[in-house]
């Protein structure tokens, strides 16, 4: 379902504002620290675990921080914002929680800022170099012109949700709800499943008789073999591909940045930088123990770890 509610522009020299119902708030980036990078990765889950350690000493150390992913043409953007002081900014603005539907960020709206969009007479939002930026009105040219407000249609993908936040626990009430609902489903699921698997043995039968009545060659034991042989083949080696992602997951912790991953269907390497040799060694204890070569420049922290599919 669509979210219509009304997208509110947060910045620090907003008015304050009266609220009957609640609203979409979009952040501008005096709210968030950003940071892209063109990583290997495939899902927004494990670009959000290695999130961290790419804002190691970026950010202000009394923060608490969440973090946020999105996938782009050439990449990934990794957000990083602290919610507690971004909700104690719009209470101030006279916008409690309660009334915040979504919190977006300014990055996902580098689409439709075709125009800078006016936040106070000095400054504007506009696009540069594909990132959404602060600039003073005076260096806009003369052809520039500035409007008001982002689109009133427009509502980006994605976003998060304050409302629910505990800071003890790793999921919001909302997000606990959701997976309580996917779980029930699925157990719903296996349950139909098992009773048509019991009614499908006997279809199924009779559907491979009628496979090998049309493909007489499938009859052939030899044959058979040989397509389960190819098939097991390349699953092995995409279980192997996990694995090492999920193992290289593993090693990335507070002092460890991975600055680079490669697979292909022969083997695969990764590069990580260690901030000192204890972490290190940490990192070859791990990689040692997935039985993966290992190399290092004398008196370097930086590791180069590789393995064979």
């Amino acid at each position: 379902m669509r979210n219509n509610k009304e997208l509110l522009l947060a910045h620090k020299t907003m008015d304050r504002v009266t609220l009957v119902e609640s609203a979409n708030v979009m952040l501008s980036p005096q709210f968030y620290t950003l940071k892209q990078e063109a990583l290997p990765m495939k899902y927004a889950y494990q670009a959000k675990k290695i999130a961290p350690s790419l804002f190691e000493g970026l950010l202000e150390d009394d923060g608490q921080y969440d973090y946020y992913v999105n996938k782009e043409d050439e990449g990934w953007s990794f957000i990083a914002y602290d919610t507690k002081k971004i909700m104690t900014f719009l209470e101030s603005k006279g916008i409690h929680e309660t009334k915040v539907s979504k919190l977006y960020f300014a990055q996902q709206a580098v689409e439709v800022l075709v125009s800078p969009v006016a936040l106070n007479e000095t400054e504007a939002l506009a696009v540069h170099d594909g990132t959404v930026v602060h600039i003073p009105i005076s260096a806009l040219g003369l052809e520039e012109r500035t409007s008001s407000r982002l689109p009133r249609s427009f509502i980006p993908k994605g976003g998060v949700s304050p409302q629910g936040a505990d800071t003890t626990s790793m999921l919001t009430q909302k997000q606990a709800l959701s997976l309580a609902a996917v779980f029930l489903l699925f157990a719903g699921m296996f349950f139909i499943e098992a009773k048509r698997f019991v009614g499908d043995n006997q279809e199924t039968k009779e559907e491979l008789a009628n496979l090998y009545s049309s493909y007489p060659a499938l009859q052939s034991q030899y044959t058979r073999q040989g397509i389960v042989d190819k098939y097991r083949s390349l699953d092995k080696n995409e279980r192997k591909k996990r694995n090492a992602v999920k193992t290289f997951s593993s090693m990335i912790f507070k002092g460890v940045t991975l600055t680079s991953l490669n697979i292909n269907e022969k083997d695969f390497k990764a590069n990580f930088s260690c901030t000192s040799e204890s972490i290190a060694k940490r990192v070859r204890g791990l990689a040692k123990k997935a039985n993966y070569k290992i190399a290092s420049a004398k008196g370097s922290t930086d590791l180069s770890i590789e393995g064979a599919l």
